[in-house]
C-alpha cells in the first residue's frame, strides 16, 4: 500500500489550520568549501485528518498525491509527544 513513498521526520510548528499541520524538517548538509556541517530546515504542509497533533510534537510524514495547492504530505504516525 505504501509503495516506495518518501518519509520524513519533523517537528510540528503550527496546528492552527483545520486538518493541516506545518512540519519543520531539519537536516545536516556539509559545506563544500569549509567542510562544516550546516543545519538546514524546510517546512512542509501535512494533512492531519483528526486534528490530533499539537505544536512541538515530533511526527513522521509520508508523501502522497496532491491534496490541495500546497499539501503534498500526510502524517503517518506520532514519533514523540510534546511534554508541555
Amino acid at each position: 500500500m505504501d509503495r516506495n513513498r518518501q518519509r520524513l521526520i519533523g517537528k510540528v510548528v503550527s496546528d492552527s489550520m483545520d486538518k493541516t499541520l506545518v512540519v519543520s524538517v531539519e537536516r545536516l548538509v556539509k559545506h563544500k568549501l569549509y567542510k562544516k556541517y550546516i543545519r538546514q530546515s524546510k517546512k512542509y504542509y501535512a494533512h492531519d485528518e483528526d486534528n490530533s497533533y499539537k505544536n512541538g510534537d515530533l511526527v513522521e510524514i509520508i508523501s502522497s498525491k496532491p491534496l490541495s495547492k500546497t499539501k503534498r504530505w500526510r502524517v503517518s504516525r506520532l514519533t514523540e509527544k510534546n511534554e508541555k
